[in-house]
């Protein structure tokens, strides 16, 4: 494989990755807005169930977006050192 070819490989991953943590965090506002509008609707209860559900998978779809966006791409010297440790 020739360089652009590698680069061009590596573009198509970091495409997939953005578009699949955009779906993430789409899914994550219509879930937890549905959540919110249910719990607003019966009365907001004492046990602020949506606050729990908000707060968890926040933080997930929090470090996916890091692990996406912040995260440094591989280097030739980390696959180098994990070729020589072997399985």
């Amino acid at each position: 494989m020739d360089e652009q070819e590698t680069t061009r490989e590596a573009a198509i991953k970091r495409v997939k990755a953005k578009r699949t943590f955009r779906t993430h965090l789409l899914v994550y506002l219509v879930v937890n807005a549905f959540l919110v509008i249910t719990w607003l609707s019966q009365g907001r209860g004492e046990d602020n169930y949506p606050f729990w559900t908000i707060l968890g998978w926040g933080l997930g779809l929090a470090l996916h977006g890091w692990n996406v966006y912040f995260r440094g791409s591989i280097t030739e010297n980390e696959i180098r050192r994990e070729m020589e440790r072997g399985i």
